[in-house]
């Protein structure tokens, strides 16, 4: 096995979005085309190669400074809705654990987005070693405090196990299916 870490404006091999549409895009009926996200290019992109074959993927991007972490996928006609303490006037709120999600000191922030493992190859810590890898490279490159995602609601336990936590209500993405957001204090990993 081996872990491939993209920066940004780096090259990104085709099979790396081959792999991608396979995970998440093709199961949904969405087109060809729909695997790519605004923002690739800006993006750090991870994936765990097998015996040369690319088996799970995941990308970070930084949310902008004034960003909130929503989005509206075109391709795939799906939105996902703002994190609540990237927004302007969050008061502060609690996640699922019963820690206080804090209003400063939280940004730089990354979004995770398009993880996924091929299904002959989950359960094998392949996703656990990219998503380290996006959050490490994260740090390194832009000093991110934070990290922030929408899950599938199948995925949760994944990230539970990862460190991350759920905060707020479940939502519906459209064309996709139900999600949580959920976040991780990166301020506890080495740097």
């Amino acid at each position: 096995m081996k872990t491939v870490v993209k920066l940004p404006g780096q090259e990104i091999p085709e099979s790396y979005f081959d792999v991608r549409y396979d995970i998440l895009r093709k199961p949904l009926g969405s087109p060809k085309g729909s695997e790519r996200l605004g923002g690739d290019d800006e993006s750090i992109h991870c994936w765990a190669e097998v015996n040369g074959k690319i088996a799970a993927v995941g990308r970070a991007h930084l949310i902008p400074e004034t960003g909130d972490g929503s989005a509206f996928d075109q391709k795939a006609q799906s939105a996902c809705p703002p994190f609540e303490p990237l927004c302007d006037g969050f008061k502060g709120m609690e996640d699922d654990s019963g820690t206080e999600i804090p209003t400063t000191g939280i940004r730089p922030a990354i979004q995770v987005r398009a993880m996924g493992t091929l299904d002959e190859y989950q359960g094998q810590g392949l996703a656990s070693k990219v998503l380290s890898a996006l959050e490490a490279e994260s740090i390194k490159l832009w000093d991110a405090k934070t990290g922030w995602l929408q899950a599938r609601i199948v995925a949760i336990p994944f990230y539970e196990a990862n460190g991350w936590c759920c905060f707020g209500a479940e939502y519906e993405v459209p064309n996709v299916g139900p999600h949580v957001s959920m976040w991780k204090n990166f301020e506890n990993l080495k740097r």
